[in-house]
């Protein structure tokens, strides 16, 4: 996770039931690689405990505005925080939040902070829905704070599903890595296609690959922590979605084709990650084929060329990425690739090796651009890996 290695982050907590899960978000934070602060409410001390968030960082607890010996703790904890995170953010705590007060340590903290806040609101539904909660959350972001809507799930005490569930804490780390990121693809938009396609053989079975879509979401994931505007057009994923990109679901390699068709306008960089099947069906069966008396063969026909087919379609300036996964000659093939589909770099890796290619976490490619470069890359995981394309799509942005 690069943007949490040495950050200070305060991390705010307040008296709700969803208190729980700020254990969870200061131990992923932790091991990350941050310095985490974490300043407690009154009230949430009745919901965990200070030795809990101890033991999670390694650091003292601060809980008390009034403690001896630490009358300043509000001003040095707000100024030395790279970010300040309140999760959960209770209706109580965003009303004194959006009122300026000051009457215990995590609100003066906020007052006396110059670096970004992100408040998390959890509470029942009800409660923030209610037209005053609403208002304090509309100028708290007029004063320059970030919220972040609560997820609609299970409630406490029984009280059904509706909006004001904390999210995940997962999702709150995500969240808090894009507002430390340098926002270096701020305002730009990226279209990253991921995973497989499938093409129906009969109504029950289909022709694909072994493709997990880590490679695509892991991209969509560091450009949306970078700030950008993120489409992510999806097959059929075997890892969880990303937090922040717009998913747009795809089955077929000719609905990914025309997903990506559509995203296209206004489009900055387009990197098509995903292995969309290169074969279909000619005649995909109306009703499941038989083992019984089934054909001896399927005739197969090739499907959409979804990167030959963008080329009239791409916006000036866009940068567009490619992925070439073979079993042989794989920098020559990768070469012939880079210049049919008209690409600005390619990145190429092969079937072959034990640490990459699909359902791996891990890969080794060599990238080729368009210029004649080639740059073999050691083994990293596919996250760095992302980090490591994204510098170079930037690097072209900046060119044009």
């Amino acid at each position: 996770m690069r943007p949490f290695g040495g950050a200070r982050i305060l991390l705010g907590v307040s008296g709700g039931i969803a208190a729980y899960k700020a254990g969870w978000v200061a131990r992923l934070l932790a091991a990350a690689g941050a310095e985490v602060d974490v300043v407690m409410t009154r009230a949430a001390t009745q919901f965990i405990t200070p030795l809990t968030f101890e033991a999670l960082t390694g650091r003292a607890v601060h809980t008390d505005i009034f403690s001896p010996g630490h009358a300043l703790d509000h001003i040095h904890l707000a100024r030395e925080a790279d970010i300040v995170v309140v999760a959960p953010a209770t209706a109580d705590f965003l009303a004194r939040a959006a009122h300026g007060r000051a009457d215990d340590l995590l609100a003066a903290c906020l007052l006396a902070t110059t670096s970004p806040v992100i408040l998390f609101p959890a509470m029942n539904d009800a409660m923030w829905a209610h037209p005053q909660t609403q208002r304090n959350a509309t100028h708290l972001r007029d004063s320059g704070y970030t919220l972040v809507e609560p997820d609609v799930g299970a409630l406490a005490a029984g009280e059904g599903s509706g909006p004001g569930r904390l999210p995940e804490p997962e999702t709150i780390v995500a969240h808090v890595g894009r507002a430390l990121e340098d926002a270096s693809l701020r305002g730009r938009t990226v279209v990253v296609t991921a995973g497989p396609t499938r093409e129906p053989v009969d109504p029950v079975r289909f022709l694909s690959n072994r493709s997990s879509g880590k490679m695509g979401v892991a991209i969509a994931s560091a450009a949306w922590r970078r700030g950008a505007n993120v489409v992510l057009i999806a097959g059929p994923l075997e890892v969880p979605d990303p937090v922040g990109p717009s998913i747009v679901r795809v089955e077929t390699t000719e609905q990914m084709a025309g997903a990506v068709r559509q995203a296209l306008p206004g489009a900055d960089a387009l990197v098509m990650a995903a292995a969309p099947a290169d074969f279909r069906a000619a005649e995909p069966a109306a009703g499941k084929i038989k083992k019984s008396g089934g054909p001896a063969s399927i005739a197969l026909a090739a499907t959409t060329d979804i990167l030959a087919c963008t080329v009239r379609h791409r916006p000036p300036g866009l940068v567009t990425v490619g992925f070439a996964l073979e079993t042989d000659h794989l920098i020559h093939s990768a070469r012939a690739k880079l210049a049919d589909k008209q690409l600005d770099f390619i990145v190429a890796n092969s079937a072959r090796e034990p640490d990459a290619g699909f359902g791996a976490d891990t890969n080794r490619v060599t990238i080729l651009g368009a210029d004649g470069s080639s740059d073999a890359l050691p083994v990293m995981s596919k996250t760095a890996l992302a980090d490591q394309i994204l510098d170079r799509v930037e690097a072209l942005l900046r060119a044009r």
